[in-house]
């Protein structure tokens, strides 16, 4: 069960303006009963100001008289009307061991998807376009060492991220009207890497 925004709060509320149970109030707001009677006491909690929670939309006065009536019914907590928040990712992090092969997933992603943009690269690897390009170009400057290598393997990036924004890159070629290419098989080298 989701709890309450600020569950000791609304605890010290409803012991407040409520007359509610112990039992039905540690229940809705997370708590062990014989925590919810030391707030009442004054034990616990000095000085935390009340959360009301049929004013933030939590509850509804009618739930309360409800519940009050019975003690043995339980609160519900009304449903949000606020949207459910995005996963939002920060900037990838690669740890200091793994740097050294990003450039091989860059080459792996760059031989085995062409149809990546170099920002989905980018973003995927945790790289620079200008890192890609040089690899693209040979011009790394480590490029004599560099083998083609999965990065999902490598622990640079996800099979579900990685297949994500090759499903993306695909339907951006079918929108253009281009044909989506095939990567090709595993070669031996793949393999033994």
């Amino acid at each position: 069960m989701t709890l309450p925004l600020m569950p000791k709060a609304t605890a010290v509320w409803l012991i407040e303006k409520t007359a509610l149970t112990f039992t039905q109030i540690a229940e809705f707001c997370g708590m062990h009963p014989l925590e919810v009677q030391a707030i009442a006491d004054g034990e616990v909690a000095q000085g935390i100001v009340g959360y009301d929670p049929v004013a933030n939309g939590q509850l509804s006065p009618e739930e309360i008289r409800r519940c009050e009536a019975d003690p043995a019914l339980r609160l519900r907590l009304l449903p949000s009307t606020l949207p459910a928040p995005k996963r939002v990712r920060g900037a990838r992090y690669t740890p200091v061991a793994r740097r050294n092969d990003r450039p091989d997933g860059i080459a792996f992603l760059l031989r085995n998807y062409p149809q990546l943009t170099e920002a989905q690269i980018a973003k995927l690897m945790g790289t620079t376009k200008e890192t890609i390009q040089k690899v693209r170009e040979r011009t790394h400057w480590n490029s004599a060492n560099i083998k083609p290598r999965d990065p999902v393997i490598l622990g640079l990036c996800s099979q579900t991220d990685l297949n994500a924004m090759v499903a993306q890159a695909n339907e951006r070629l079918t929108r253009e009207g281009q044909a989506v290419p095939t990567p090709p098989p595993p070669s031996d080298a793949d393999e033994a890497a």
